[in-house]
């Protein structure tokens, strides 16, 4: 009969023993200098790619705004246009020049073929326009990878957490909320890490496929703008061999 107590005891005594084990320290730096090595690299990578995001989002911005601006100016200047003779030679350098400047020179000695020389700059115009696509393209994919992955890579560092506090009460044979609910805790805040991650990226890469939307739209009305200022030099006969 005795033996019981001294059971009790002990189980009572080894209760209190571990108390002193539990972590104190429950803001978000401490559940993370607290948490496991593995949700410790899971939460470090959530950062970095949180850190990626508004990255992307600064210099992504400010290189669209730039651009948008001066393809307006020339898709303006270039509708104003009536001939390529007129083009102002500040944008003689534009990208779209040069190739409407290039397939002129290509064509030279065959120029009657109106048609012809039409669909053929359809064809590099058409390229450009992908090709400013691509480029716009270039660090906004990224955030769509983020907002895809990140909300399962915070996920698998919460199982993972929860895997041990598990292991840990196995281990010390009690269920005890307050043995179980620190690593509980640590777990959930990869989760949170992950939808931080996540839903910032997801806004952000779906606004810059709007404004990339809209300024390939811009470079198309240039290019059509062009595409009829050689048409009219065409029908005039006066459209330069060689060069634009």
């Amino acid at each position: 009969m005795t033996a019981f107590p001294v059971g009790a005891q002990a189980q009572g005594g080894g209760t209190s023993a571990a108390a002193p084990g539990l972590p104190t320290d429950l803001s978000i730096w401490g559940m993370f200098a607290q948490a496991d090595w593995v949700v410790k690299l899971v939460m470090i990578g959530l950062v970095l790619a949180s850190l990626v995001t508004w990255t992307v989002l600064v210099a992504k911005h400010l290189e669209l705004a730039r651009q948008r601006e001066s393809a307006e100016q020339f898709r303006d200047k270039l509708a104003a246009t009536q001939s390529l003779a007129q083009l102002d030679p500040a944008f003689a350098d534009h990208p779209i020049v040069i190739q409407a400047r290039e397939e002129i020179a290509q064509s030279a000695g065959s120029l009657d073929d109106r048609e012809g020389l039409k669909e053929r700059l359809v064809s590099r115009l058409d390229r450009h326009e992908a090709k400013v696509a691509r480029k716009m393209t270039q660090g906004v994919t990224i955030l769509g990878t983020i907002g895809a992955t990140a909300p399962f890579v915070g996920l698998f560092g919460t199982v993972w957490g929860i895997m041990n506090s598990f292991i840990g009460i196995a281990e010390q044979q009690t269920t005890n909320l307050a043995v179980v609910a620190p690593g509980i805790a640590e777990a959930l805040l990869a989760t949170a890490l992950g939808l931080v991650a996540a839903i910032p990226a997801v806004v952000i890469y779906n606004h810059f496929a709007r404004a990339i939307a809209a300024h390939r739209a811009v470079v198309a009305d240039s290019a059509a703008a062009l595409l009829r200022v050689v048409s009219r030099d065409l029908s005039r006969g006066t459209l330069p061999e060689g060069k634009v």
